[in-house]
């Protein structure tokens, strides 16, 4: 693991990282609508881990002036976020 990886995402090993950016490279590619498509074909990639890396890399877009990629990535991660049980659920009253 070079320098770099271990700043960007010390806790996450570099392989399951790298599987990360190339589940993230295939969603920022795909058709419109295929999202839920990929995602399902990689389920087990599914975790904090990809929430945590897809908003590093959108911090990186929106520095990059990719606010649409940006955008996108924190869209897919709160879904996901939501779907996993990560992010309260703010519209049900207890």
């Amino acid at each position: 693991m070079n320098q770099t990886d271990s700043q960007t995402n010390p806790e996450i090993p570099q392989e399951r990282l790298h599987e990360y950016f190339e589940l993230i490279d295939k969603l920022l590619t795909c058709p419109n609508g295929q999202e839920p498509e990929i995602l399902e074909a990689n389920s087990t990639l599914l975790d904090a881990g990809l929430i945590q890396t897809m908003l590093r890399v959108s911090a990186i877009f929106a520095h990059e002036g990719n606010s649409d990629g940006a955008e996108f990535l924190v869209h897919v991660a709160r879904e996901l976020s939501k779907a996993l049980g990560f992010y309260p659920d703010l519209s049900v009253k207890e």
